[in-house]
């Protein structure tokens, strides 16, 4: 169902949330709450990052809800001076949905990690992306189970030696982002814990889109599984391993931008040298693009020794959100045939139980 045919206006994300004139600054987003992560933690940089970039928003505090589910990411409604709640194991994005239906002052963020969101939560994040709920949702990828100390998570790769597998993992891991996009969310991201200016883009990109957002972030957890993303940290081996995404431009990468992405085979995607296809040859990225087959090849051309991993947006497109259809119909049907609680109450559909 699109916004024509309910008749809805494509709104921006923040568009009923209330705007303060007020300046702000990264502190007046730091809570009072001592912030207890391990030494080294990437969760310590997308907070500064997260906190550092809520003032741009220009919102009222009072009108930004964070929601965690369980994890050491979801410590996150803590240590924002902002309204939040630390919820439970993989149910966060049903409980946000549920503020973003009957709260559209609200600006509502999710807050999970790879355990949370992608194996018991795993029901909860898929329909909440299908039905394109006006929430944003920051996955943290650290392809393990840190609080519950070194379990392989649904994202872990291939024969991974953790305490729960000792002689490798036999599961195939999850592309959160391909997850994402079969579900077919309307706005889809990755960006890495290191990255702050990245990050940032991603995250203001997000907080504009109107519709279900969510941003994987690549994150690293150093007790349990330390340097997992450390071949995306060094200058040279990022050079030739990081696909950046910029809207309207060829998709090019490399030490010298000596290589770039072209279509290859039944609508898919793959990495040749720039000097072998010419310039015109490349793909240029466009985010906008309705059918999400093309994010989804995009999504493709990772694989789980990281040899080419691609950042920023891969999906941006706009489509009704589930909360504004909510409240449209449920007006519709009050003007129709006004609310009788007695009716219903002393009406002939009952049961009887014995």
């Amino acid at each position: 169902m699109t916004a024509i045919d309910l008749g809805l206006p494509q709104l921006g994300g923040l568009a009923d949330v209330p705007t303060t004139d007020e300046p702000q600054k990264a502190k007046d987003y730091k809570s009072d709450q001592e912030v207890r992560w391990c030494p080294g933690c990437g969760d310590y940089i997308v907070l500064n990052a997260v906190q550092a970039f809520l003032p741009e928003l220009g919102l009222k505090r009072e009108n930004i809800v964070f929601v965690s589910g369980i994890g050491c990411s979801s410590r996150f409604p803590y240590y924002l001076n902002t309204y939040g709640m630390h919820s439970i194991h993989g149910r966060a994005p049903a409980i946000a949905t549920g503020l973003a239906v009957t709260r559209p002052d609200l600006s509502v963020w999710v807050v999970t990690g790879d355990g949370d969101a992608l194996s018991i939560g795993g029901n909860h994040l898929i329909h909440t992306l299908r039905r394109n709920v006006n929430l944003k949702i920051l996955l943290f990828n650290n392809r393990i189970y840190g609080l519950t100390k070194g379990q392989y998570s649904p994202t872990s790769e291939e024969g991974k030696v953790t305490k729960s597998t000792p002689m490798g993992s036999l599961d195939h891991p999850f592309n959160p982002i391909s997850l994402a996009l079969g579900a077919e969310a309307t706005f889809v991201a990755r960006a890495l814990d290191s990255d702050k200016k990245g990050l940032t883009e991603v995250l203001r990109q997000a907080a504009e889109h109107r519709g279900s957002a969510l941003v994987e972030i690549y994150q690293n957890c150093p007790i349990f599984n330390d340097g997992a993303f450390d071949v995306l940290k060094d200058r040279d081996e990022a050079a030739r391993r990081i696909i950046p995404l910029t809207d309207g431009e060829p998709i090019r990468f490399g030490p010298d931008g000596e290589y770039g992405v072209v279509r290859s085979g039944f609508g898919g995607l793959d990495v040749a040298k720039v000097s072998e296809v010419g310039e015109e040859g490349l793909v240029v990225h466009d985010a906008t693009t309705d059918d999400p087959t093309y994010a989804f090849a995009l999504s493709r051309l990772g694989d789980q020794a990281l040899t080419h991993t691609v950042t920023g947006v891969f999906r941006n497109a706009p489509r009704t959100t589930y909360d504004d259809a909510a409240r449209a119909q449920t007006a519709q049907a009050a003007e129709a045939k006004p609310a009788d609680l007695q009716s219903l109450i002393r009406g002939n559909d009952t049961w009887t139980v014995s």
